[in-house]
């Protein structure tokens, strides 16, 4: 994937870049309210792994965008070009923590 700028604003793709001036039009035309780019999310909160001491990191989950739609919804939008194992995990992780929010791949 070849990184494009939008609006001064850097993404990983073209698709991600278009996905971005789509939702734009969405909300001049009202039906976004708010658009939030890379959203964090954690999927596990970071432990101390009782045996060796050691601190083992939070796993984070990295969306492309987070969009309040009008109409009281709330989705997670991740413009993938290939699914790897680990995006694929993390995902089922996400709809498991956060039943409450819509999940889109496109």
């Amino acid at each position: 994937n070849k990184k494009v700028t939008v609006d001064g604003i850097a993404f990983d793709s073209q698709k991600e870049a278009n996905r971005y001036q789509e939702l734009l039009l969405e909300k001049r035309a009202g039906l976004v309210e708010k658009i939030e780019l890379q959203p964090r999310f954690v999927l596990q909160e970071g432990y101390r792994d009782y045996r060796s001491g050691e601190w083992v990191r939070s796993i984070i989950y990295i969306a492309d965008f987070k969009v309040w739609y009008t109409d009281g919804r709330v989705v997670v939008i991740d413009t993938k070009g290939f699914r790897t194992k680990e995006y694929r995990l993390k995902k089922k992780l996400f709809r498991q923590r956060y039943p409450e929010i819509d999940f889109a791949e496109e």
